[in-house]
């Protein structure tokens, strides 16, 4: 396999994984954070016993870190495409900064609302900590948009560069 083959699969492959990443925190966003922080603090014990099997944590930090390990592949593969590189570079950053936005705000805020709960805080405190986590969840979306969005730009500036060469060597 070329070495321009395998980029192609790296930088569409990143692309997948930005876009799973975004949709699923379109999802979150819009039909599961609403019935989690609807009625605080009897909204999150109902969310408890939904999410007892699988979680958001049990799919963001791995599908995170295989965003962040293929773009990076896709960022070292697709290096010689200028018109990619920063593109991608971009994507990159945002999920890099977007992972470490969710261990310094969010985490601590899960810790909070669903494991210590009503039993460690006060009523108003889990309210207001709830209300943190929804405001801040609207820059994480916005985040992983931009992160989505340079992605494809990357990945559509990678394939135009890759069918102009195949056509220069005609």
């Amino acid at each position: 396999m070329k070495r321009q083959q395998i980029a192609f699969a790296f930088v569409l492959t990143y692309l997948w994984v930005a876009m799973i990443l975004l949709g699923a925190i379109v999802f979150d966003t819009f039909i599961v954070y609403p019935n989690v922080f609807n009625d605080v603090p009897r909204s999150l014990e109902i969310a408890m016993a939904f999410a007892s099997a699988r979680g958001p944590g049990d799919f963001f930090p791995p599908v995170g870190n295989l965003a962040i390990l293929t773009g990076i592949g896709a960022l070292i593969l697709g290096w010689r495409v200028n018109s990619a590189r920063y593109w991608i570079l971009a994507s990159v950053i945002v999920i890099v900064a977007e992972g470490l936005l969710s261990i310094a705000f969010f985490w601590p805020r899960n810790t909070i609302l669903f494991e210590e709960g009503i039993t460690v805080h006060s009523v108003a405190h889990l309210q207001q900590t709830a209300r943190e986590f929804e405001v801040g969840h609207w820059l994480r979306l916005a985040m992983s948009a931009a992160a989505a969005a340079f992605s494809f730009m990357g990945f559509l500036t990678f394939y135009r560069h890759r069918i102009m060469s195949q056509d220069a060597s005609r």
